[in-house]
């Protein structure tokens, strides 16, 4: 079993709460930022520059791979689609270039997040793991972080990737974006409200990882989402219910979010009815398997 993992992208939604649970499991944690910390264990590295600290990787058994420019907080403009896909490739590149100039390292796992985005918009369609690589920035840019992430392979690690769905949790992430016109009693469902959305309880993202560590037998994708997606209707009124608010019967169309959002409505209409299978045959226990239970205990 891994005993020391290091971890990029640790200061993100995710990142922050893993490096907690890993702690909490008796492991050593080593995290690479753009900044450094008060923590002997943070080192340093500027993806961009191409600069790294490769003392990040002493006495590391597995790496944990999160870095990557958030994909919907800012327009998105060539140079910003450049960054966020330069983010994912150039620092698994990085990080791999890295690993081979330490011949004496021990890495043995490289679990790095990907996105369900890689499927593109596929409407009702039931995607696994098999399901083919989608059309779009999201979909161009989750197959050239994987492909990136593959390269791993020729270095003899063990690769998982994870698809994420949508991280709930009320500390960032989407939850708090989409729950505020609820709370303002503007909630409604976008677009057509059919396109579906797959969650995940940040509690069960967290152990996902950490299973990914420790189950030798994982390798390559998962949706990395729970059992039963649901669609952005069911998903405004079962925020709307918890908050104690009410749903307009309208919906807000697709024209007005384009406006908005500009590209960036791809990312917010999307429709992914992900299995998660593959991830329940591997073994993994998820906590929330319904979203009610999962809005529930966040809010509670």
């Amino acid at each position: 079993m891994a005993k020391k993992i290091l971890i990029t992208g640790a200061t993100g939604l995710v990142g922050t709460e893993l490096k907690k649970h890993l702690l909490n499991k008796g492991y050593e944690v080593n995290t690479l930022s753009r900044k450094k910390g008060n923590d002997p264990n943070s080192f340093v590295w500027d993806v961009y520059k191409g600069t790294i600290d490769a003392n990040c990787l002493n006495g590391v058994d597995a790496v944990i791979h999160l870095a990557g420019e958030p994909v919907a907080d800012k327009k998105w403009t060539d140079e910003r689609k450049k960054q966020i896909i330069d983010s994912r490739v150039k620092s698994t590149e990085l990080l791999f270039k890295t690993i081979k100039s330490k011949p004496d390292h021990q890495i043995k796992s490289f679990v790095s997040s990907s996105a369900v985005g890689f499927y593109g918009d596929c409407g009702d369609e039931i995607l696994t793991e098999e399901s083919s690589n989608g059309y779009g920035f999201l979909a161009e840019c989750c197959k050239l972080w994987e492909d990136a992430v593959d390269q791993g392979k020729k270095l003899s690690l063990r690769i998982v990737k994870l698809r994420t769905g949508i991280v709930f949790s009320t500390k960032g992430g989407a939850l708090p974006q989409l729950a505020q016109p609820v709370k303002l009693f503007a909630g409604a469902p976008l677009g057509t409200g059919k396109q579906w959305t797959p969650w995940i309880h940040i509690d069960d993202m967290v152990e996902m990882y950490i299973d990914a560590v420790e189950n030798l037998k994982m390798e390559n994708s998962y949706n990395a989402c729970a059992p039963f997606p649901v669609t952005n209707s069911a998903l405004t009124k079962a925020i709307a219910k918890q908050l104690h608010r009410p749903v307009w019967p309208i919906k807000v169309p697709k024209k007005a979010l384009a406006l908005l959002l500009g590209e960036r409505v791809e990312a917010v209409l999307m429709s992914n009815n992900t299995s998660a299978q593959k991830i329940l045959d591997s073994g993994f226990k998820f906590k929330f398997t319904h979203l009610e239970d999962a809005l529930k205990d966040l809010y509670k």
